[in-house]
């Protein structure tokens, strides 16, 4: 199995200020927080999202695994839907001291290019500076931080950095080449 050099890149923000939103799109785009968890869904906007993407973490994941994670309290999951249907998404996992990482963060295909994600992605970061007033007991947020890698989608990092997260470390490593998992096999045009 042949290898490809993937960077990754970690980028942060330290202060609520550091956020610089996107406008909000035109036409009917609500963002809604996914408050059952649901494993079906989750692996849904996983698989719809990072399919042509190189995202397989995650593909192995039982059932079990996905309920065990959304339940943990914290956990949240910020649906974009576009005129009612899902358009993309933004997981937020809080860590301690208040560190609260969006842990994946994009559109399905179909939606890109279409000013959403600037949109999705200054919701979700928002989300995550004030995820402490929805679950008590949680240290409020110090720090949000993200990563990216190669194999994201090219306006991944410009659309970060636009949104004020600042780079903190850069990582170059040989990763196994594999297939893009689809969602399915010629759904979206080259």
């Amino acid at each position: 199995m042949s290898s490809v050099p993937v960077t990754t890149w970690s980028l942060e923000q330290t202060s609520p200020s550091d956020l610089l939103p996107a406008a909000a799109p035109d036409g009917d785009v609500r963002i809604v927080r996914a408050e059952a968890p649901s494993p079906e869904f989750s692996r849904f906007l996983y698989a719809s999202v990072g399919g042509d993407i190189h995202w397989t973490d995650r593909l192995d994941w039982t059932y079990a695994r996905w309920q065990e994670y959304l339940e943990r309290p914290g956990v949240e999951t910020w649906v974009a839907y576009d005129r009612g249907t899902p358009a993309g998404y933004v997981e937020l996992e809080p860590q301690d001291e208040g560190t609260v990482e969006i842990v994946y963060f994009g559109l399905i295909p179909a939606f890109r290019g279409q000013r959403i994600g600037g949109h999705l992605l200054s919701y979700g970061a928002a989300r995550a500076w004030d995820l402490a007033e929805r679950w008590p007991g949680r240290t409020p947020t110090k720090r949000v931080w993200l990563h990216t890698c190669s194999k994201d989608g090219e306006h991944a990092m410009g659309n970060y950095q636009r949104r004020g997260f600042k780079l903190f470390d850069t990582k170059v490593e040989l990763e196994p080449e594999v297939a893009t998992p689809g969602p399915w096999p010629g759904a979206y045009p080259a």
